[in-house]
């Protein structure tokens, strides 16, 4: 029974630092446009490649 004064407040704790982690990830534009890098992969587009890294 004494465990339950430990995990409980720590479970608190983990939830509202999971809570915290998601609300700066929706700030910071994490989850902005999801489809789009699920569309990019499929796309067969060249790589493009700059001057300096033609690969000499």
């Amino acid at each position: 029974m004494e465990i339950l004064f430990l995990l409980v407040p720590l479970s608190v704790v983990l939830v509202f630092g999971i809570i915290v982690m998601f609300a700066w990830a929706l700030k910071s534009g994490q989850l902005d446009d999801i489809d789009r890098e699920g569309e990019r992969i499929l796309r067969n587009d060249p790589d493009r490649v700059d001057a300096d890294q033609s690969g000499r």
